[in-house]
């Protein structure tokens, strides 16, 4: 499945148990996809052991943020096993809450969508979650994206 290119995805959630105040979680994802327009859902895979998988197994509101090609360290940071807290992550990202989700997202992204939970199939040592798309941003600034491909993140071209 290496030599399967894939756009690079932040996923977020913001953990609402303690409101506002909670913290903000986020994962590199680069198994992500369109699965329906009508009604338009989206899909992510998730690792079962992960924090993320944790917090929406009870939080249905998450977002993701389509990386461009100048954001391969924040990939990078996210998707680092024994990585500096997210809390400390979070402080260093540009960012804007998403209207809907209140989770974060990341500034000068391609795009991004909030999502809330439809679905979560557990596949092996993953959990496909589905959601329906509920906003959406398309930034005015255009680029390339972020892909991964062969264990490295590459730009197109």
């Amino acid at each position: 499945m290496a030599r399967l290119a894939a756009g690079v995805v932040l996923v977020t959630a913001h953990d609402a148990e303690d409101g506002p105040r909670g913290e903000d979680v986020g994962m590199t994802a680069t198994a992500f996809m369109s699965v329906s327009l009508d009604p338009p859902l989206v899909m992510v895979s998730v690792r079962n052991d992960s924090r993320m998988d944790e917090l929406l197994e009870r939080q249905p509101l998450w977002s993701v943020s389509v990386l461009a090609e100048n954001q391969r360290q924040t990939a990078g940071r996210f998707a680092m096993k024994g990585r500096l807290s997210d809390r400390l992550l979070f402080q260093e990202l540009p960012h804007e809450r998403g209207e809907v989700s209140g989770a974060p997202l990341v500034t000068g992204a391609l795009a991004a969508v909030e999502c809330r939970t439809e679905q979560r199939v557990v596949a092996g040592d993953h959990t496909l979650v589905i959601g329906r798309v509920l906003a959406t941003r398309l930034p005015p600034e255009e680029g390339g994206p972020l892909t991964y491909y062969r264990g490295r993140y590459r730009r197109l071209g």
